[in-house]
This record gives structure tokens, C-alpha cells and sequence, in this order.
């Protein structure tokens, strides 16, 4: 049992991959390594945690049965751990006659403050590194972590959730369905976005944004759109814009979004495979729709996004530099950086409001990077229909016919 004074011990476990997928029944003598990490949480509670086997250095290992008959002891470096995705020679050689090609990890174990134990089941897992997720509320289990106190819990829980666990990113779920939370922040003067972008994906790299770690294998992405923006002036319950997307195979993504000013929450609406040509899209609006709408100058977007992850509480947070130019007018420019909320990535109960703290908070910190680089000093929900609106009443010369 862990003392108030002494850090919580913790154990990457492995065993048979048909215990996370049951395409087999499980078998008292099916091997379960629990192997002795330094503990990978960067907060406690977390609810993500990843691991990089090859930072764990030298680690001591337990082989058993699933009944808990022991079949050796030994040590791994953990870069030797899974090369290229099947479990390393030293493992083979402490389980014995046992089969062993099929070895995954299963999950982190950590203890608890009680002497429990608090379970991460593994969603993703690759050569270099894993992710896992809690599934625990509480510490479950109390004594030694080989007598497997912990084992037919977890397993349990594994189950009773395995059309998320097993499927990959079901794991995530989406607080606010419908609705876009954002803060932005006007960059003026304008700055060289990659390089921006690269700064800031530097925070939740290196633990600068506390709790926050580039999302999982999903940190960052380009993206480089035209957008055909039309004003939705009614019906009233309509208002907003409507914006056609290209897309690279065929046809558009119609994105709708739905408020009479700018602001924090917006209703958001995306409808893909519109397949109609730029001359359509207005009649298409009008006839098909059913809106009262005014044409806006076209613009290219190039959008950078940093996926940043809060380990602590599993939701994503993309933080997104941007610029737009107007086709017609490449010198008419908009250059933003904006703060959204992605999704959540958990299996538990979770506060959704916690979603509008942990967003303010990282507000606060985004404020006050952009501000020591000049670029903005305050938040605001400015947004690309305000933009074009005030570039045709500033230039005649942009109103579409």
C-alpha cells in the first residue's frame, strides 16, 4: 500500500488482445504482465494519460497466469517493449511455454490514495507509444497489484463499454452538439501565421499550457479552402450565413451558421454533398432553402490548427490560426486566431460546464501570448460575415452583382 509520503507506484499490464476484443474466452493459464512504471500522469486526477514506451528506461516485470500464478520475474527497458508492435524477446522468454505473439497493453494501473487502484484502458496503441483512457470514478481493488485485485473490475468495465473502447474514436463524445463555442482574436498587425503556429504548438508540447498536451497522433492540420459567403438575412429564424466549401473529390460542404450578432455560442450546421457549381449557389439558397440572402465577396482561407488536449479532463481544444484574403482583393485581409471547443474524449460522467471553465482559462493564457507578441491584446467574437460586411460597405467595387 502506497504512504502519504511515498509518489503512487504504477504498471503498464499486458496481456492477450482477446481480452480487450473477446474473439476468444479467457483462460486461467492466459499470461498478464504488469510491468513497473514511473508514474505518466502529468495531473492527478487524469482521464487521458499517454505513454512513450521509450522514455520509461528500465523497468522491472512480473509474468503471470490469469489465475496469478506466477511464471517469472525479470527486467525490459521499455524501448524494447513493442518493436514494431509485437512484444520484445525478454517478455517471450519470462512467460515461458505460454503464448505470447498476441501480447497488448491492456491498461495502466495507478494506486489510489486508498490503496485501490484507478484503471486506463488502452484505445490506441502503436510501436513508439499508447494512449489510454480512465475508466474508473473511484479506486477500485486493495493489495498487492499481482494478486490481480484490480483484474475482473476492469475487465468489466472493458466490456460494458467495448462499442467505445474498441472502435477507433468512439472513445470521443461531443458536449454542446450543434453549437460552436469560440473566442477570437483579431491579429493586427499581422503576423507570419506558420511562424505563429509554431510557437504556440510549442506550448502544449512542452507542459507551458498546464494539463494541456498536443492532442494524441492529432496535433496539428493545414487547411486551405475558398469559401463563397452569403449574408442570410431572413427568415429570422434563419439569420447568419451560409458558406460553400469545395471539397477535393466533388462538390461542396455547405456550412450554415445561425445568429443575429457575433458571439461566444453559435448554432452550426454543415451539409455535405452539395453538388452544384458557384453560378447555382445563390438560386440554391433562395429556391431550395427557402432564405433571404445577399452574396458576399468570395475569400481564400488558410487555417492552421493546433489540437491541444486536456489530460486532466479529455476535452480537445483547437487553437486555429487563420487568414483570409478576398479573391477580387487579395490586399483586403482578415488574420485571426481563434480558441474552440473540439470534443471530449472519456467514457465517464462528465460536468459539460467544466468544458466553459477550462476554456476560460486557457482564454487567459492565450490572451496573454498573443498580447506579449503585439498581436492582440483582448478577445472578441468578430466574425467573417462582420469582416465582409465592412469590406463592401468600406469598397463599392467588391459588391457581387
Amino acid at each position: 500500500m502506497n504512504s502519504s509520503t511515498s509518489a503512487p507506484r504504477s504498471w503498464l499490464v499486458l496481456g492477450g488482445v482477446h481480452l480487450l476484443d473477446r474473439i476468444a474466452p479467457r483462460h486461467e493459464d492466459d499470461p498478464l504482465v504488469p510491468v513497473e512504471v514511473p508514474p505518466q500522469e502529468v495531473c492527478r486526477p487524469a482521464t487521458t494519460l499517454i505513454v512513450r514506451w521509450g522514455l520509461l528506461g528500465t523497468c522491472s516485470v512480473t509474468a503471470l497466469s490469469s489465475a496469478g500464478t506466477r511464471l517469472g520475474t525479470g527486467w525490459i527497458n521499455g524501448e524494447n517493449l513493442f518493436p514494431d508492435g509485437l512484444v520484445g524477446p525478454v517478455l517471450h522468454d519470462l512467460i515461458g511455454t505460454q503464448p505470447s505473439t498476441s501480447l497488448v497493453p491492456l491498461r495502466y494501473l495507478t494506486e489510489g490514495p486508498d490503496g485501490g487502484y484507478h484503471g486506463y484502458a488502452q484505445i490506441e496503441f502503436h510501436p513508439e507509444d499508447g494512449c489510454f483512457l480512465r475508466t474508473t470514478q473511484t479506486s477500485i481493488g486493495h493489495g498487492p497489484v499481482e494478486a490481480l485485485p484490480w483484474l475482473a473490475h476492469l475487465l468489466a468495465k472493458r466490456h460494458a463499454s467495448s462499442m467505445a473502447l474498441n472502435n477507433h474514436r468512439r472513445y470521443f463524445r461531443l458536449h454542446f452538439e450543434g453549437t460552436e463555442l469560440e473566442f477570437k482574436y483579431t491579429l493586427d498587425p499581422e503576423p507570419d501565421i506558420w511562424a505563429a503556429a509554431m510557437e504556440l504548438l510549442k506550448a502544449p508540447r512542452h507542459g507551458e499550457l498546464d494539463g494541456c498536451r498536443p492532442e494524441f497522433r492529432n496535433e496539428f492540420q493545414i487547411h486551405h479552402t475558398e469559401n463563397h459567403l452569403f449574408d442570410v438575412l431572413g427568415p429570422s429564424t434563419e439569420t447568419g450565413y451560409a458558406s460553400f466549401i469545395p471539397t477535393v473529390t466533388a462538390g461542396h460542404v455547405l456550412k450554415r451558421k445561425y445568429f443575429e450578432e457575433d458571439s461566444f455560442a453559435r448554432r452550426e450546421e454543415l451539409v455535405h454533398g452539395i453538388d452544384i457549381t458557384p453560378d447555382r449557389f445563390e438560386t440554391y439558397l433562395r429556391d431550395e432553402l427557402g432564405l433571404h440572402v445577399r452574396a458576399m465577396p468570395p475569400f481564400q482561407r488558410v487555417r492552421y490548427d493546433i489540437q491541444c488536449e486536456s489530460l486532466r479532463t479529455g476535452h480537445t481544444y483547437g487553437i486555429i490560426l487563420d487568414r483570409c484574403a478576398l479573391l477580387a482583393a487579395p490586399e483586403v485581409v482578415l488574420s485571426q486566431c481563434e480558441l474552440d471547443y473540439l470534443r471530449s474524449r472519456s467514457v465517464l460522467q462528465q460536468d459539460r460546464d467544466e468544458v466553459l471553465s477550462e476554456m476560460h482559462r486557457i482564454d487567459t493564457w492565450l490572451s496573454s501570448h498573443l498580447s506579449s507578441r503585439g498581436w492582440a491584446t483582448e478577445h472578441t467574437f468578430y466574425s467573417k460575415r462582420s469582416f465582409l460586411r465592412e469590406a463592401v460597405a468600406a469598397r463599392s467595387d467588391l459588391t457581387s452583382s
